[in-house]
């Protein structure tokens, strides 16, 4: 089999010759180059035309409040048209021939036995991208491979492997305390948490990109997604072939951050010059094969999330001027495209999202929450605040216990999970820069207002007004 060769840093990654009909042809990448290209001239030319006002000429509390209330009233609500199963077979055939219809009845993980096939002498780890990009992978699926012919077990003449989905997915916000849950939640003695904490597969890996901004390279297969669960996948066989009860009981889940909001990808399947906003989502994926998969998100006042990503992200020069600066580029950019668009159009506009120096739509939690109940139930969402997580960190884990159907934890496993120090903080260096500049905080607030009122109706809770 010829392969070809994509490199990306110190990685090279070897693409199967048949695999090269889903990468995105010349002629789709030639269009979407040209594309950027030209909104890079529609932006300059709207930054520096003399008909509006650069940044740089007026920044006056008063045109930057007439600025968002510009944007105030192009906000609409409206609903999303969701694919049918069909459309998301023709998009990707593979996912929907490898995950089945139904999963083993006595496991509460979404576990199914699949058949062995091809050459029993190859590591079966050994092709995994995820081993490529992380030592820690390797190491892992080196582990895995010194036990996996013991783990196969022979029925109906034939060789199978349990393979298992993720039972939950924290799904985001970043910088809103993906990490810190995470990590508590792992202390559950019925949960168990693998590498990596965020394979973004869902939302990026399966389409070939690594790195955000970064085109594709080659799609990370299913089956290399689903490697990562194999550590689980043991665990459950073992109770099951024991005859455990406490099989049944066992849990995994992953916390991709980029799972609920990014869907950059589909500008690299989709014609770009035919529709404005995504025509399939992330989430419509998830459903169709794990209609039952339970979601979690973690949220924080918006203006706060901004900066702390903007401190996390940021490179150099940092500081409250410049992170005000940043703001009010981004707004007029927003602005910009709302005049051409829909909103659900510039949320997911990845020519947009690039152009943008802070990412304000990530902040715009409402509509990823309506897009996500589009297709599932309102009690398959659990929506936290970091704000309330910090301040009770008892109560919301037994939240996160009783949705994820867990039993109660020992007092000393709770004073555990409790007393463990915060993940994910901010590094002392960005501490130093100090709080953003009041005009810019009274900014955004005005801009997420609209938004955190409609998530505030949506959930039923005041508490996410801010």
């Amino acid at each position: 089999m010829s392969h070809r060769k994509f490199t990306s840093g110190s990685l090279q990654l070897k693409v199967p010759h048949d695999a090269q009909q889903r990468l995105p042809s010349h002629a789709n990448l030639a269009k979407f180059c040209g594309f950027i290209l030209l909104m890079f001239f529609i932006m300059a030319s709207y930054l520096l035309s003399g008909e509006r006002k650069t940044l740089l000429e007026d920044l006056s509390e008063s045109t930057l409040t007439d600025l968002v209330r510009s944007i105030g009233t192009k906000v609409t609500f409206r609903a999303r048209r969701v694919p049918a199963v069909s459309e998301l077979l023709d998009f990707d055939p593979h996912m929907f021939s490898v995950i089945p219809r139904h999963f083993l009845p006595d496991v509460k993980n979404p576990c199914w036995y699949e058949e062995l096939r091809g050459n029993m002498s190859a590591d079966p780890y050994g092709s995994n991208l995820f081993g490529r990009l992380s030592s820690k992978m390797r190491i892992a699926f080196e582990r895995l491979s010194a036990t996996f012919k013991k783990q196969l077990i022979q029925h109906d003449g034939k060789l199978q492997r349990l393979r298992c989905l993720p039972y939950f997915y924290i799904i985001g916000q970043p910088k809103c305390g993906t990490t810190d849950l995470y990590e508590r939640l792992r202390l559950h003695p019925d949960v168990h948490l693998t590498l990596p904490k965020e394979p973004h597969w869902w939302s990026r890996k399966r389409f070939g990109i690594i790195r955000p901004g970064d085109p594709p390279l080659t799609h990370f297969p299913l089956d290399h997604y689903l490697d990562l669960f194999d550590s689980v996948a043991q665990r459950i066989q073992h109770r099951l072939l024991g005859n455990s009860s406490s099989s049944s009981s066992i849990i995994t889940g992953e916390a991709s951050a980029s799972t609920m909001w990014d869907n950059l990808a589909w500008l690299y399947l989709h014609d770009i010059s035919r529709e404005a906003e995504p025509p399939s989502l992330v989430q419509d994926f998830i459903h169709a094969v794990q209609p039952d998969a339970r979601l979690i998100a973690i949220l924080r006042d918006p203006v706060e999330r901004l900066y702390s990503d903007y401190l996390y992200f940021g490179t150099s020069n940092k500081s409250a001027l410049d992170f005000h600066q940043k703001v009010c580029e981004s707004l007029r950019l927003f602005d910009a495209c709302l005049r051409d668009a829909g909103l659900r159009a510039c949320v997911y506009s990845s020519t947009l999202y690039y152009a943008m120096s802070v990412r304000l739509q990530v902040g715009l939690y409402v509509v990823f929450i309506l897009d996500w109940l589009s297709v599932f139930s309102r009690d398959q969402l659990l929506v936290l605040r970091l704000e309330d997580h910090a301040a009770n960190l008892t109560h919301s884990m037994n939240r996160v216990f009783h949705f994820l159907q867990l039993g109660p934890v020992s007092k000393q496993t709770e004073r555990l999970i409790c007393r463990r120090p915060a993940s994910n903080t901010r590094h002392q260096s960005d501490r130093k820069l100090g709080p953003m500049k009041p005009v810019t905080r009274e900014l955004l607030r005005q801009f997420y207002a609209p938004f955190n009122q409609k998530l505030s109706a949506v959930l039923q809770d005041e508490s996410f007004m801010w």
